[in-house]
């Protein structure tokens, strides 16, 4: 499964990890990784991660959590 993730910094700018053509893109705001306590699985039943492509493959790389270490390398980005 590929997986394309978004941390969106601001309007029209966001660090992108992944292939375009992913099966699965994952799009969170920073100021939510950032935040105190973050957990992927608990911001995406809030509506805070948004998703595009299969909610079982999301689940599945919730479960895992990829999602919550990828998201967290890619905000520490400089």
């Amino acid at each position: 499964m590929r997986v394309q993730y978004r941390v969106v910094v601001g309007k029209k700018d966001e660090l992108v990890d992944g292939p375009d053509d992913a099966d699965v893109v994952i799009t969170v705001p920073l100021a939510d990784i950032q935040a105190d306590g973050f957990d992927p699985a608990v911001a995406f039943m809030q509506g805070r991660v948004k998703s595009a492509g299969s909610t079982g493959q999301l689940f599945t790389l919730l479960r895992s959590g990829d999602v919550a270490a990828a998201l967290s390398r890619l905000a520490s980005r400089p």
